[in-house]
């Protein structure tokens, strides 16, 4: 794991999954008008972790995190901890399930992102692959949209997406991109193989490259007037049918 800057997350629940996962935290900050019997669970887990706990003023939380729904608790952790490519893909070798990535071509919505994240673990599947450059990280909004999935999701971070795609042909796995011009529908393609879904920009889709480097597109079927779904609701639908088709299959 590579660990990168420091942020805040804030919330019980945020907080108590984060030690659940072994996330490095480094401080943590409670407000002294928080119920004991509310706080006290993250006082036990700070104690056995050796993280200091520090009582404070409500509005110096409000100014640590601005805009954050800290429900009176706020913790400092490593905004994002990236996992290797090639370390994601020899999991993937351990596992005895039929693996399903998502890869991400410059998305920049965080929303997006921490949805498409808590998708990805509430499904099974096994990891996101970004983009280092004109891509959203894993930034506080992420984690709190993915309702503490990100602790979970294993997320590599490459330098080039194109390269990162041919290593994975290289490893096995079938890259499918979800394109809305492609001529086949995705419910007409056998998903059930070692595959990665891509994911285009919010805005102009799939770049060139990645496209080229797709060993099938497929598209979703548009019956209304608005002919393109949100990113995120986009890459459910494609993880979904993949789930299908392996229970379909069992």
């Amino acid at each position: 794991m590579k660990e990168e800057e420091r942020e805040y997350i804030g919330g019980k629940h945020s907080v108590l999954e984060a030690f659940q996962s072994k996330r490095a935290i480094h401080k943590i900050w409670i407000s002294n008008t928080t119920q004991p019997h509310w706080s006290q669970p993250i006082y036990e887990a700070a104690k056995e972790a050796g993280i200091i706990v520090q009582s404070v003023d409500k509005r110096k939380l409000d100014q640590m995190a601005p805009g954050l729904q800290h429900q009176g608790v706020v913790a400092q952790v490593a905004a994002a901890e990236y996992m290797d490519l090639d370390e994601m893909l020899n999991q993937l070798e351990q596992s005895e399930r039929t693996p399903i990535l998502v890869i991400l071509d410059e998305l920049e919505d965080p929303h997006n992102l921490g949805s498409i994240i808590r998708t990805v673990e509430c499904a099974g599947a096994n990891g996101v692959i970004i983009p280092k450059r004109r891509s959203v990280g894993l930034t506080m909004t992420v984690s709190k949209t993915s309702a503490g999935a990100v602790e979970y999701v294993p997320v590599a971070r490459v330098t080039n997406l194109a390269q990162a795609m041919e290593t994975l042909k290289k490893r096995g796995i079938w890259i499918v991109g979800a394109a809305g011009e492609a001529k086949q529908s995705l419910y007409d393609l056998d998903l059930n193989m070692p595959l990665a879904i891509v994911i285009g920009n919010e805005h102009n889709g799939l770049g060139r490259l990645v496209r080229e480097k797709c060993d099938f597109l497929a598209k979703l079927p548009m019956y209304g007037k608005i002919q393109s779904l949100n990113a995120s609701v986009a890459a459910s639908l494609f993880i979904y049918e993949a789930v299908r088709q392996r229970l379909a299959k069992k």
